[in-house]
């Protein structure tokens, strides 16, 4: 996975999602361009999960069986479907 920082969504065409469960005390996750480079992954494309920076944790976590290690990463979206039908989604 590579990702960077572009100073924040100011290039962002829409804002931040608030959801419950998207928000937590500090606010919402800021959704960051990411690349997902794999020889698992089921083709190109573009995908539409909602996910920030977060996600990637969770995605760590659901591939090695490890707890959540906060609120947080426990409810935002893991990208492990990214990788084929049957892996986890939260």
């Amino acid at each position: 996975m590579v990702t960077y920082d572009e100073f924040g969504g100011q290039w962002d065409h829409v804002p931040p999602p608030t959801a419950p469960g998207v928000s937590d005390r500090w606010g919402p996750g800021t959704r960051i361009p990411a690349v997902v480079i794999s020889p698992l992954l089921r083709g190109p494309k573009v995908s539409s999960l909602p996910a920030d920076t977060t996600s990637i944790l969770a995605t760590i976590e659901d591939r090695y069986g490890l707890a959540p290690l906060t609120s947080r990463d426990a409810s935002v979206n893991s990208l492990a479907t990214l990788f084929g039908p049957g892996r986890k989604y939260r």
